[in-house]
């Protein structure tokens, strides 16, 4: 179990992760959070810096009732960007991040993934299953990939 304390998000991280742009539409986001079973997606930029995360109670939030619409208009909803219901502050950490960190972050923040970033760009993404499979790597006595 001792392992676990040497192993880094690097070791554990899902690279390449699937992202959506700020002008992706919802509808289009809403099919890839679906395709994958994913619950958010990263939201980058041309230059593949980190510009938020989408998630599907983002999505949600988008359908609230207001005074203008007793029923809000799936359609035109759908249609709108992403950037209209990203969350742009974001909890990120580095592929050098101890995933004991991690581990604690996703906990305390109640979080389901965490963007992974280097030189603001992104560069993966570590989730809560990635973080119970190095744990149970770690228990049985598999060491880290990379360096410490």
């Amino acid at each position: 179990m001792y392992e676990f304390l040497d192993y880094r998000v690097c070791d554990a991280m899902t690279g390449s992760p699937v992202t959506v742009s700020p002008e992706t539409s919802l509808a289009d986001t809403e099919a890839l959070l679906e395709k994958h079973d994913f619950n958010a997606l990263p939201v980058v930029g041309p230059g593949g810096e980190l510009l938020g995360v989408v998630t599907k109670l983002d999505l949600l939030r988008a359908f609230r009732f207001d005074e203008k619409h007793m029923f809000p208009p799936y359609d035109e909803i759908m249609a709108r960007p992403v950037r209209t219901v990203m969350a742009t502050e974001v909890s990120t950490v580095t592929p050098r991040t101890p995933l004991t960190r991690v581990l604690e972050t996703l906990v305390r923040t109640r979080n389901k993934s965490l963007p992974v970033v280097d030189d603001d760009a992104l560069v993966g993404v570590i989730a809560r299953e990635d973080v119970l499979q190095a744990l149970r790597r770690a228990v049985a006595g598999e060491r880290p990939k990379s360096p410490i």
